[in-house]
């Protein structure tokens, strides 16, 4: 495997911070991140930046970008965060078809978006993806070999 991609709307909370919380679970895979209505430009959001910071992950570097057909292309596993976004995905990019998934599929789980939201909500999404990240480094990990 060559890297996971992240994928989620803004690319301002969940994706940035799943692929900060695989990298850091992971460091031997790359993980990138992308939003399929990404702020592009903007950097990850405050509450984002300072629940990382308790992980000991510096988000702020992360500058938001829009989701890509190379970025798909190149990405041999893409997990999104609902199912609606891996729909989107596979309608947007046909050849995507057989690599996306959730982030929370085997909980059968769409991360919450906590986007314009209070700490309440960003903290139940890192717990979200905390626990999809958990589930999938198995299958990340068993890929490598």
């Amino acid at each position: 495997m060559t890297g996971v991609l992240m994928v989620c709307e803004g690319n301002v909370c969940r994706s940035p911070m799943a692929a900060a919380l695989l990298t850091k679970a992971l460091p031997q895979v790359p993980a990138r991140s992308a939003g399929t209505r990404a702020l592009a430009g903007h950097r990850a959001a405050p509450l984002a930046v300072e629940l990382m910071d308790v992980q000991g992950i510096d988000l702020r570097p992360h500058v938001a970008t829009a989701l890509t057909s190379a970025q798909v292309r190149g990405a041999p596993l893409i997990l999104a965060m609902t199912r609606a976004q891996c729909g989107l995905i596979e309608r947007v990019f046909p050849f995507a078809r057989g690599k996306v998934y959730r982030l929370g599929e085997h909980d059968q789980l769409d991360i919450v978006d906590p986007y314009r939201r209070g700490r309440f909500t960003f903290e139940m999404a890192v717990a979200q993806i905390e626990q999809g990240v958990q589930r999938w480094l198995g299958a990340i990990a068993g890929l490598q070999h």
